[in-house]
């Protein structure tokens, strides 16, 4: 949301006529490029850097550490059981 609020904030530099408007629309353009090009690469950055760390720690650790999923060893279940 941030970045759009700044995008549609630089917009009318871009894209505005006007006096002076030749100087201020090589920034408006500028700032919008960037915003765009930086959110992109967030986008798909985030996900492979994630990624990469899991497979890091997998590797030093081991394939259980750490994950959320896991729940430990399974109870035994006949360790509750009643004798019939």
């Amino acid at each position: 949301m941030t970045t759009l609020a700044a995008m549609f904030g630089g917009l009318p530099l871009a894209l505005g006529n006007g006096v002076g408007s030749e100087l201020r629309q090589p920034l408006g353009i500028a700032i919008v490029g960037g915003l765009i090009v930086s959110q992109l690469l967030t986008l798909y950055t985030t996900p492979v850097i994630y990624l990469g760390f899991d497979w890091l720690g997998r590797r030093i650790f081991g394939a259980s550490h750490g994950r959320a999923g896991d729940q430990g060893p399974t109870p035994d279940p006949d360790l509750g059981a009643e004798a019939t």
